[in-house]
């Protein structure tokens, strides 16, 4: 009996139907999540360069903006952020660059930073080139949470939140 059965391992050993059936039962799952989570990250960061491209052009606008002539500075700057036009014409969720970043996630600060223009006693040279006595540095910011397709919930990764920020040096009046 156990010749019997030595008999029937040898030659199941040697017999080679079906091997790429089993080596592609015991490859395809790997590849499809493989080729799924390139997929998800992708996704992931063409969203992430969306938003700081967004960020940059509401930033750019608000360094521009003459606060005096324009009170609506942020609320513009907050609106060409998330959807890239100034007036989304009240209908801001469905024209935003990553669907669901709204500009009311987007974070104004029109006076982030004011660093007083100093001379060098030494050189003579001043610390920033300004006919005003300070330089004012304007800031757009948000925080955004990726909920993604489904890979990274599956492997409970959940969803992942990135923060990004972008400072221009004010140049409005």
């Amino acid at each position: 009996m156990l010749a019997a059965f030595s008999l029937i391992l040898r030659r199941f050993g040697l017999e080679e139907k079906g091997a790429v059936l089993v080596e592609m039962t015991l490859i395809t799952p790997l590849m499809i999540s493989l080729s799924a989570g390139v997929f998800e990250f992708g996704n992931l960061l063409h969203q992430k360069l969306l938003i700081e491209a967004g960020l940059n052009d509401g930033a750019r606008f608000a360094a521009r903006c003459n606060q005096t002539l324009n009170p609506n500075c942020a609320t513009y700057a907050r609106n060409i952020a998330a959807t890239g036009t100034y007036d989304c014409g009240g209908n801001c969720n469905v024209a935003s660059r990553v669907t669901g970043w709204l500009p009311s996630a987007v974070t104004v600060n029109l006076n982030y930073l004011v660093i007083p223009v100093t001379t060098d006693p030494n050189t003579g040279l001043q610390n920033y080139s300004s006919s005003t006595s300070s330089v004012r540095v304007v800031q757009l910011s948000t925080s955004f949470t990726y909920t993604g397709v489904s890979l990274l919930n599956y492997i409970r990764l959940g969803p992942i939140t990135f923060s990004a920020a972008h400072q221009e040096r004010y140049i409005g009046s």
